[in-house]
């Protein structure tokens, strides 16, 4: 994320629920079932750590994060939602259209 010169990065695909310090300044917010990879993460830099305001677990799918600066309140949403008829509908398309 430094490298990058990002604050704030999202995720999919995440198992189990909690918030851990993962090196460089970074903070890892992390909602989803223990059993099942359909949970949702966030990353958060060391430049907006102390701006945010409690996390808000929605549901094993869904996180908010509220940051709120002199200047503004932003709101970031994480959410996971999978397509489980993907392989079916890629099936349905003709091979001679891809």
């Amino acid at each position: 994320m430094k490298r990058r010169g990002v604050d704030i990065s999202c995720s999919q695909e995440w198992k189990g629920s909690k918030a851990k310090e993962i090196g460089n300044g970074i903070k890892l917010f992390y909602n989803g079932l223990d059993t099942r990879r359909n949970g949702v993460a966030t990353a958060v830099g060391d430049n907006i750590r102390d701006k945010l305001t409690p996390v808000k677990r929605v549901s094993h799918r869904a996180m908010a994060i509220r940051i709120s600066t002199e200047q503004l309140r932003w709101t970031v949403v994480s959410a996971h939602a999978p397509y489980h008829q993907l392989a079916n509908s890629i099936r349905s398309v003709p091979e001679d259209d891809y």
